[in-house]
């Protein structure tokens, strides 16, 4: 066998001489280039060059916003962003290249060059521009690495959230009453068979933010479970409870070996305003103490994540669903292979087509914020969303397996003098079942994979849940909706796939 060689063939001659190529391309770059007739590449150097230079201007007008007058602007840019002496020194390394390939194009018999040199610089200041406007910080990920690690170790592994352990709380308390008043009030009963507290003095008035400490109360504790922390609570005449805090902690005190402790508590800030505290008033001191712990039980952030993950799945095959119904039917009227046959059902066919490309081009995330305002928040409105999408992206890839398929067959059956209706159903039908049920399996993967992704703008499923966990920084619950939505799809692809193979 003998091999070929590739032989370059020359150029069409230049229409002027290169050194007029070349300062042409020195004052408008890629000029020398379309002026040596090497047309595409001289407008792909002009495009480069205008959509370059007008990103580094608005990249200078952004970081120099903060200043008057053209000069101290571009200094400023530069002295606060000094990435952009990179870009700018790209750009003019590039540009004298521009004029050297303008020379060079423009010699007589030059060979026809693919300008890899060119493109790689156009490349580079454009990969330089994305660098800065990306605001691209590898350091990051080592310097802030330590701060990332505990949150992401929650991630990977949350499932020390997904089992709980019912606890048993018992509560005693004695109550207090404010302000004094001449009538005595009890401090408490001794008990033998349960625990109980004393509190001494037995009335008092409560804290005053910046102003005065409350009244100080002696409280002793007896018959308590020896060696398990006690909590300490204050519950106000309004029914309010909260953790007695000494210094910014919370105050825990441990029995001692008969179950007893002795403390000296001073009485809170008030809840209420002074006015809603008139009259005398009883509060309790608390003291709660854990007495058993049951056995594991599914915690609830797990039930909700089920419950959450199911509505996902859910939200997705009726998406589908109902994407199939509306797709399958408008396929046929945007297949151009059968709507050519006459000037009406070809604006049809452009009309549809259209429509169908309006709706494909907005993402499901947005059709998904739409529905919310129409429908509220919850599940109806991913479904929506998705359907949407589904029906546009389905009737594009159903139409095309329909323009795809043998025209022997269609022309077969309309010799013998079969209607539109027939002809589908006979000729084209049997055609397109295989790459229907393939495009069906790959668009229901997409949907059941967004419908996660919705929820984080009210669309209902797993992802509104793992938005809300994310805010409040509870990465353990967000782990585990990260995990289930990771094995719901691995499942649902083994699943497709083995469909995938069973029918197509």
């Amino acid at each position: 066998m003998q091999s070929r060689r590739v032989i370059s063939k020359p150029q069409k001659e230049s229409l002027v001489s290169p050194i007029i190529a070349a300062i042409a391309s020195a004052l408008i770059p890629g000029l020398g280039q379309i002026l040596a007739r090497v047309v595409n590449r001289g407008l792909i150097i002009l495009a480069s060059f205008i959509t370059s230079a007008g990103l580094l201007i608005w990249r200078i007008a952004t970081e120099g916003a903060r200043y008057t007058g053209w000069k101290t602007i571009i200094s400023k840019a530069y002295k606060l962003n000094p990435f952009l002496y990179l870009i700018t020194i790209l750009m003019i390394v590039t540009y004298i290249y521009a004029i050297v390939d303008a020379y060079l194009t423009a010699r007589p018999g030059a060979k026809k060059s693919k300008a890899v040199g060119m493109i790689f610089m156009i490349i580079l200041v454009f990969f330089a521009q994305g660098w800065e406007i990306g605001q691209i910080d590898l350091g990051a990920l080592v310097r802030d690495a330590d701060e990332a690690v505990p949150a992401l170790t929650k991630v990977m592994w949350p499932w020390a959230k997904a089992i709980s352990h019912p606890e048993e709380f018992r509560t005693s308390y004695v109550e207090v009453q404010t302000p004094c008043t001449d009538v005595a009030f009890p401090s408490g009963e001794p008990k033998t068979d349960e625990p109980y507290l004393i509190a001494d003095p037995t009335c008092g008035v409560p804290s005053e933010v910046e102003v005065s400490l409350g009244t100080e109360f002696h409280v002793i504790g007896r018959n308590f479970v020896p060696g398990n922390e006690v909590e300490i609570w204050w519950k106000d005449s309004a029914n309010r409870e909260f953790h007695h805090r000494v210094d910014g902690d919370y105050l825990i005190v441990t029995p001692d070996k008969n179950g007893s402790f002795d403390i000296s508590v001073i009485m809170p800030y008030r809840t209420l305003t002074p006015a809603a505290e008139e009259g005398v008033k009883t509060w309790q001191i608390q003291a709660r103490q854990l007495i058993s712990v049951g056995g594991a039980v599914a915690s609830d952030e797990l039930k909700l994540a089920v419950e959450k993950m199911i509505e996902t799945i859910f939200i997705g095959m009726m998406a589908t669903f109902f994407g199939i119904l509306l797709a399958v039917p408008v396929s046929f009227i945007a297949a151009r292979n059968l709507m050519s046959h006459s000037p009406v059902t070809m604006v049809i066919y452009y009309l549809v087509r259209t429509i169908l490309n309006i709706i494909r081009s907005i993402e499901p995330l947005i059709w998904a914020i739409i529905a919310v305002i129409v429908v509220g928040l919850g599940p109806f409105a991913g479904i929506l969303a998705l359907t949407l999408h589904s029906l546009a992206a389905l009737a594009k890839l159903y139409s095309e397996a329909i323009e795809s398929i043998d025209s022997g067959q269609i022309e077969a059956i309309q010799a013998t003098g079969a209607n539109w209706f027939q002809v589908i159903s006979f000729a084209v039908i049997p055609q397109i079942i295989p790459p229907f049920v393939s495009f069906t399996i790959y668009r229901w993967d997409i949907n059941i994979r967004m419908s996660t992704v919705i929820g984080f703008v009210g669309g209902g499923g797993i992802g509104y849940l793992l938005a809300q966990w994310i805010r409040i920084l509870d990465y353990r619950s967000a782990g585990i909706a990260v995990w289930f939505i990771a094995i719901t799809v691995a499942i649902l692809d083994f699943v497709s796939a083995d469909i995938r193979e069973k029918f197509v």
